[in-house]
């Protein structure tokens, strides 16, 4: 049996693909560095991070992308002997079609291939493809040639701005696209067509698209075609799967789908899907990955295995040999570097922000700009991956003065942070508050009042149970102080949001440290600990 989702906490846009015997998904990570991340599985049960291909800055710059820009929407290909990776750099958002939002609906993004003879090898510097929309995908046909597809972006006033799917030629020898591009695609009145990805089975080239938006009207939708550039007829049912109609779906917002098939030849389905807070209909945990067996029935038409196309909790797994993989240890150290499960935001140039070798043993994050910045943030952290967990860390840091400032996040981005930290006043001296970024309150920003700390180093700690976060500290790890106040942990999630940002990311609980004097005074943090849990009352 099948636990979904297969990736939990932040993961979205699963592209999936199958050699020999092993599972390999891609999943976008923004502005999040490195970029993509690669989950590795052999019976599509069990699942481990492996690596993040876009590690270097001839790949991947996002300094200066605004908040859920960056990398979207991979696409993980096998062919020639290669693992082809393709991506999307968002550099301008613009606005939303949401009503309330202002400014004009011009978009910056540019698509890449990357390549590599092994899944943990090194990658290639990119291939520039094209700029014309997001969500590219390469389809490897049989006859050698290779297609990219994507959707179009029209900003023009009074068009459709999710214009269709668009098919181009691409030339492996040439690394460009060639020939003519085509608009093969301009879906279905619920709008918002984009993630294509193209199959061939049986004489058909089969295009699955999402639609309906990364919310709560997602869906899957399906055509067919005998020709790879059209024209397309739609599925009988046209959304193959979607929990749009169905407010009692433990997975909701279920839609951008890629399909696989194991060795005995059956089809799942990747996608991703939220699970909302009960009360608070929020998705803290931000878009995750799930799977389910797909079936394709005597008309050819591919459907849910009981045709009602839902996305199902504990799907049958295939009857592959089973391989797990050993749990994340509670507590991290950093001898060794920096662990696979943590990452930083969009600088290519890690050894600005922190170090594991400056004090031996611990993580050492230098002052950088403030907390939320597009460039510079020395900001550290992991997934929150269950909606119950408890995190907590060492930190030794002596401020000199109000400009600095150390200490545990719950982050999600610059609009949106709960962050317990230490700095220091020429009235309170060395203290701890929290600073909050609330987006959905009229007070943007709020503090708690300063508590006095003596020198030394200190225990941050956070608690989170669905909606509710509470941060203590403690000088000996034993005794915990807990601070009065009791936070929204909601607003770190895609639907808390001023109108017409972009939000396609996740909660993340970490590391931070500024220093907006510019002297890049450091704090060094001993471990961090992470522990998913029960809900505690």
């Amino acid at each position: 049996m099948i636990r979904n989702p297969i990736l939990p906490g932040f993961n979205p846009d699963p592209s999936i693909v199958r050699v020999g015997d092993d599972y390999y998904i891609a999943t976008s990570t923004f502005e999040w560095f490195p970029g993509v991340q690669i989950h590795h599985s052999r019976d599509l049960v069990n699942w481990r991070l492996i690596g993040r291909p876009l590690n270097r800055a001839s790949q991947l710059n996002m300094l200066g992308a605004p908040d859920s820009c960056g990398v979207w929407a991979p696409c993980l290909t096998h062919a020639d002997g290669l693992f082809h990776l393709i991506y999307t750099d968002v550099k301008r958002y613009g606005r939303t079609t949401t009503a309330g939002a202002s400014g004009a609906s011009l978009r910056d993004f540019h698509n890449y291939l990357v390549t590599s003879p092994t899944i943990d090898g090194e990658w290639s510097d990119p291939v520039f493809l094209n700029s014309s929309g997001f969500d590219p995908s390469l389809f490897h046909d049989d006859d050698g040639r290779k297609w990219l597809v994507n959707m179009l972006w029209d900003h023009r006033p009074g068009r459709n701005r999710f214009a269709g799917i668009v098919a181009q030629e691409y030339s492996p020898a040439e690394q460009r696209l060639i020939g003519e591009r085509k608009l093969i695609f301009e879906g279905t009145p619920l709008g918002l067509t984009e993630a294509p990805h193209i199959y061939k089975r049986d004489g058909w080239y089969y295009l699955i698209t999402a639609e309906g938006g990364t919310g709560w009207n997602h869906a899957v939708t399906m055509a067919r075609s005998r020709d790879l550039l059209g024209p397309y007829a739609l599925h009988p049912d046209t959304y193959i799967l979607s929990s749009r109609l169905r407010p009692d779906a433990p997975l909701q917002r279920a839609g951008h789908a890629d399909l696989v098939e194991t060795q005995s030849g059956e089809t799942y389905a990747v996608y991703l899907c939220g699970r909302p807070l009960p009360n608070r209909g929020r998705c803290v945990l931000g878009r995750e990955t799930a799977i389910q067996p797909m079936v394709w029935g005597d008309d050819g038409w591919l459907r849910t295995t009981d045709g009602q196309g839902m996305p199902e909790l504990n799907p049958p797994a295939p009857n592959l040999p089973p391989l797990t993989f050993p749990p994340t240890p509670v507590r991290t150290t950093f001898e060794a570097g920096l662990p696979i499960d943590f990452q930083w935001l969009r600088s290519p140039f890690p050894e600005e922000l922190f170090s594991t070798s400056a004090r031996p043993g611990c993580l050492r994050l230098f002052g950088r700009e403030t907390i939320g910045s597009q460039f510079r943030q020395a900001l550290v952290a992991r997934r929150q991956q269950a909606h119950c967990y408890s995190a907590a860390t060492l930190v030794d840091f002596e401020p000199e003065h109000f400009q600095q400032a150390a200490g545990l996040v719950c982050y999600y981005g610059g609009t949106k942070f709960h962050y317990l930290h230490v700095s220091h006043d020429e009235v309170a001296g060395k203290h701890l508050r929290v600073m909050s970024a609330l987006p959905d309150s009229p007070q943007a920003d709020a503090f708690t009042p300063p508590v006095r700390l003596p020198a030394g180093p200190v225990h941050l700690r956070v608690e989170v149970d669905f909606e509710r976060l509470r941060f203590a500290w403690s000088q000996d790890g034993e005794t915990w102080n807990w601070l009065p106040q009791v936070f929204d942990a909601s607003i770190l999630s895609d639907e808390a949001t001023a109108p017409g940002l972009p939000n396609f990311t996740g909660a993340f609980v970490g590391m931070a440290c500024q220093d907006m004097s510019g002297m890049a005074h450091p704090a060094d943090f001993a471990w961090f600990d992470y522990e998913e849990r029960d809900f505690r009352p």
